[in-house]
């Protein structure tokens, strides 16, 4: 399938490793244009694309930092990924986190997204592009232990569909994908299997028994990528405002 993407530029967030780096990656094999943003953009993100820039998208300046760098450097924009996530404090439970630690999740999990769109709109509704937030399962799936995490990622969720709504009409479709657990460096650390007493192929073998995964297999960050790519191609025009989950089968309701 060609979607048509050749030549479109994108700016992707937390681009260095994990899912971000899939997503760069994957765009620039479609041949688009591909800024790369992260705090340590790394050798693995320069061998990627030709343009990375480093930046804390956890700040109040760092997303619309990025943005302006990426809409000098490529000319405008046709695509944001706000893909920058994750926990930013350890907490067994609800009493475990106070101010700082609900902060400084909104912050990187929800904030950081809110800065990026608010920025790169003016190009995106001149270029009537595509915008993807990469949510979690946990968005949908409440735990006790990631509360401040799965409350930022079903905000992002809720302001994708307010998105859709406010911009769709001016021709930028705006959808998320909410994954389950991927194969990223959460689970192949070698730090983390030593902690828990495995190899890290244990470990990595463990998750999808852990997590109720129906496939048995964990996911890999590539699939992410590749739903991007679908998303913010303009094969899919009537899609918007959809959150997209890809769990393994880890999500049970209907």
């Amino acid at each position: 399938m060609d979607l048509q993407l050749k030549g479109k530029r994108a700016v992707v967030t937390g681009a260095s490793r994990g899912i971000g780096l899939s997503i760069v990656r994957a765009l620039v094999a479609e041949g688009v244009e591909v800024v790369g943003g992260a705090r340590n953009p790394g050798e693995e993100l320069r061998e990627a694309t030709a343009h990375t820039y480093a930046v804390d998208l956890s700040t109040a300046e760092g997303p619309a930092r990025l943005v302006e760098h990426a809409v000098e450097t490529l000319g405008g924009l046709d695509i944001l990924v706000n893909n920058v996530g994750g926990r930013t404090v350890s907490a067994n439970g609800f009493l475990d986190l106070d101010d700082e630690g609900w902060r400084k999740g909104f912050e990187l999990n929800f904030f950081s997204a809110v800065r990026s769109i608010r920025a790169a709109l003016p190009s995106l509704l001149e270029s009537r592009g595509a915008i993807v937030n990469i949510g979690s399962v946990n968005g949908r799936l409440a735990a006790p232990r990631l509360a401040e995490y799965g409350a930022a990622k079903a905000a992002l969720t809720n302001l994708t569909k307010a998105l859709s709504e406010e911009f769709g009409p001016k021709g930028v479709r705006v959808n998320t994908i909410s994954p389950g657990p991927v194969l990223t460096d959460t689970w192949n650390s070698p730090a983390r299997a030593e902690r828990m007493g495995m190899s890290v192929d244990d470990l990595v073998a463990a998750v999808p028994k852990w997590m109720s995964l129906t496939t048995g297999k964990i996911i890999d960050p590539d699939e992410v990528a590749a739903i991007v790519l679908l998303l913010a191609s303009d094969r899919l025009p009537s899609t918007t405002g959809a959150d997209w989950l890809i769990d393994a089968g880890m999500l049970k309701s209907v």
